[in-house]
């Protein structure tokens, strides 16, 4: 007998099917058991990464980061470390086909139908494959639950009446499990060292500005804000750099944006070569942030 019965990819902030698996079992019980899946992942912003809802004959697990999470419904023998090593090894696979972009954009459910084929695949591979030849993986996962163990609610607890659950609201504030970034390269920390540059640049002549304007007139507000406006950018791209971030790639092409706009204004407080200068660092930070991933993941859970 299988010992998972069902997987599902949703969209954690409004629960929207993304892609899961096909459904072959057909029982009042099970039936039941996916009704109660859809409404808990209404609910999985208020839950910290790992979960499981047990009942009398299936349980469900789930495992959140950012804004996918993988849900599962499976017999009562299907062991926990088993459940969140399949559903850890989904994300995965999941995540390294579709940015966070793709996600925030679907607007309809199962958007990502082809993904379909991978869930098969992987909870094929998880029923069928003796646990012996994941021994080590499952021992890692048996680890992490040990010292962060998920969440425990009733498939009763699922069930939710005017936005209340069971007369009570649960609200649980860890944060989803942390990813790390790839390492910092040379030419990355370059680009670091250069957009500090020209932000303290900018802030320098900012400031500068500002005080002069203050004493004469208040016709230079424009220049100011042309100096301190990409300053901020500038800052901000260094925590962009060093740090993930949902929704980079639209932050990213606004702070160029800024920071090229902001350079064009002061044509004549600056000369060609100095904004030149300042739009390359730009160009050269969006770059290295676009290009420094999450870091790979070890294949481990036998996959």
């Amino acid at each position: 007998m299988s010992l998972i019965l069902f997987a599902c990819v949703v969209r954690v902030r409004d629960g929207l099917p993304l892609s899961a698996s096909t459904d072959f079992y057909h029982s009042q019980d099970f039936l039941e058991c996916r009704r109660r899946l859809k409404t808990l992942a209404l609910r999985l912003a208020q839950y910290p990464g790992r979960g499981s809802a047990e009942g009398c004959d299936f349980s469900i697990h789930f495992s959140s980061s950012r804004d996918v999470a993988c849900m599962a419904i499976c017999s009562l023998q299907c062991p926990a470390a088993m459940a969140f090593c399949f559903l850890e090894t989904l994300w995965w696979e999941f995540t390294a086909s579709y940015d966070t972009t793709c996600v925030g954009l679907a607007s309809r459910p199962y958007a990502f139908l082809e993904f379909d084929n991978v869930i098969q695949k992987v909870k094929w591979h998880f029923n069928y494959v003796s646990s012996t030849q994941m021994d080590s993986s499952l021992g890692k996962i048996q680890e992490e639950l040990k010292f962060q163990p998920p969440v425990v609610l009733t498939l009763e607890d699922t069930d939710v009446a005017n936005g209340v659950m069971n007369g009570h609201t649960l609200m649980h504030l860890e944060p989803a499990p942390s990813f790390r970034m790839e390492p910092v390269t040379a030419l990355g920390v370059l680009s670091l060292i250069l957009n500090i540059m020209c932000a303290a640049l900018n802030l320098i002549r900012g400031i500068h500005l500002a005080e002069h304007s203050l004493q004469v007139a208040h016709e230079e507000i424009g220049n100011i804000l042309a100096f301190l406006i990409p300053f901020v950018a500038c800052i901000f791209q260094c925590y962009l750099y060093l740090f993930y971030s949902p929704a980079r790639t639209t932050k990213v092409v606004l702070m160029l944006l800024f920071i090229c706009l902001g350079n064009m204004y002061l044509h004549g407080l600056r000369n060609l070569w100095q904004i030149l200068f300042h739009i390359g660092v730009a160009f050269l930070s969006s770059h290295q942030i676009l290009t420094r991933q999450l870091q790979d993941k070890q294949s481990d859970c036998g996959v």
